[in-house]
């Protein structure tokens, strides 16, 4: 239930892959491995997803061209989600981890930068060659 006491609206796997632009074999591959489980099932068996859901989603499709692993990810997660009902003692210690994956998700990003801007020189050396 939702804090305005209505029942979350569920969305088919079909519905979620069009809204993210993934396959629902991908999909259903997070859900073999752990990292989006769905929120429920109808009756006839098929994965139900809600809004968050696929904001759980949408934060593993960012750590994606970072090159996190599957278990990095599942590690990034069980420490957003172990945040909400820790106690202050532990809340230190997830603190602590995701500080380690804030400043790892940083060091990926300058790498996909430097990525970017060899990539911006090449296609600057292709383009002088067309032109010269």
């Amino acid at each position: 239930m939702t804090t305005s006491g209505r029942a979350p609206v569920m969305m088919q796997i079909g519905k979620l892959a069009e809204r993210t632009g993934v396959s629902i074999h991908t999909l259903r591959h997070y859900d073999e491995v752990g990292l989006l489980r769905p929120s429920g099932r109808s009756e006839g068996g098929f994965r139900l997803y809600t809004e968050e859901d696929l904001q759980r989603f949408l934060v593993i499709r960012r750590m994606k061209p970072l090159g996190f692993s599957l278990e990095e990810m599942r590690q990034v997660l069980e420490v957003v989600d172990a945040l909400d009902g820790a106690g202050e003692a532990e809340r230190e210690e997830l603190r602590s981890r995701l500080d380690g994956f804030i400043e790892a998700a940083r060091e990926r990003r300058a790498k996909v930068l430097a990525q970017v801007a060899m990539a911006d020189e090449f296609i600057g050396l292709l383009e002088e060659r067309r032109s010269g």
